[in-house]
């Protein structure tokens, strides 16, 4: 039976929390309440270690509002946040972190900047993170603003507001939510940003740093890519495959009217016909990758994390 849709869900992934979870519930319940809105608290833990299992468990004991997806263990924040998505019944989702850095207190200016988007970004303009995380971020944003042309100042801040519906068309894995607000304006869902207030971590400690750059660089070429060929890899591979191939047979018709015509050997010409040669392969190798990336793509079902188990759904 599905579930009753509710006005709000709070999805909040979380990875070895538990200090932060008792708190962070009592200030959401705080806000929330004031508001008058049906709502939801969504928990999606990525395979904690210490007892912040336990700790949403308590809170979902004396609270039916309070909803928990475990998984077997850490597959990473965007599989959290996908789990969360399909599972969540608001009309309106709202994404932050469990670290307390994100102040429930804005959770009123996303629901009214909502009203006029699909999604809205928070934008962290005074961070109060350590270095290791605040150049990364500054680096990946301004590579993310010139190669989207999306004015968006912090796209992987944690604390997002959506519309049911851009939400659940997202399909995330590797570290794709550091692109959600790309994706989401490729799939023509209104993009908009609020400026809010971010606190300095408490509890815990902090999952990024420089060695996650790397990774997510090569996430946003996949989202580039995956954008505009994701359902027809056969167009990418296949056009170059077919443009290489093309210049290798032209350059043996060029060594073989060299032959017939001017009467030149083979021999003389032997680094020109090997080049062609290769090109010809090359170019039958990337229509093959094309191929089997069509298949692939029509077999697209395979799930990559696995949920141990849900409670309150």
């Amino acid at each position: 039976m599905e579930n009753k849709m509710v006005d709000l869900s709070i999805v909040i992934p979380v990875y070895n929390e538990e200090k932060n979870i008792p708190i962070l519930y009592n200030k959401l319940n705080e806000v929330i309440q004031s508001l008058k809105l049906s709502y939801e608290i969504v928990f999606a833990d990525d395979g904690s270690k210490d007892n912040t299992i336990r700790n949403i468990e308590a809170l979902q004991d004396k609270d039916n509002k309070v909803k928990l997806i475990q998984f077997r263990k850490n597959f990473g924040k965007s599989y959290a946040l996908y789990e969360g998505f399909k599972n969540a019944t608001g009309k309106i989702i709202i994404t932050m972190d469990g670290d307390l850095q994100d102040d429930p207190n804005e959770i009123p200016r996303f629901l009214e900047a909502i009203k006029n988007y699909d999604v809205v970004v928070g934008w962290k303009f005074r961070r109060k993170d350590p270095l290791t995380k605040t150049i990364p971020s500054k680096i990946a944003n301004y590579t993310n603003r010139k190669a989207t042309k999306l004015s968006i100042h912090d796209m992987n801040c944690g604390f997002k507001a959506y519309k049911s519906e851009a939400a659940k068309s997202l399909k995330l894995y590797g570290d794709m939510h550091r692109y959600i607000p790309a994706l989401l304006a490729e799939k023509g869902f209104k993009v908009g940003e609020i400026k809010i207030t971010h606190h300095k971590r408490k509890y815990g400690k902090s999952k990024y740093g420089f060695g996650r750059l790397s990774r997510g660089l090569f996430d946003f070429m996949t989202i580039r890519f995956l954008t505009n060929y994701s359902n027809r890899p056969l167009h990418f591979f296949g056009g170059i495959g077919i443009a290489l191939g093309t210049i290798g047979f032209l350059m043996e018709l060029y060594a073989l009217y060299l032959k017939v015509f001017l009467g030149e050997l083979f021999l003389t010409h032997i680094s020109l016909i090997i080049f062609g040669f290769i090109l010809i392969l090359m170019g039958l190798q990337l229509i093959s990758i094309g191929l089997l990336g069509e298949m692939i793509v029509k077999n697209n079902n395979v799930t990559n994390y696995e949920v141990k188990r849900k409670i309150g759904f």
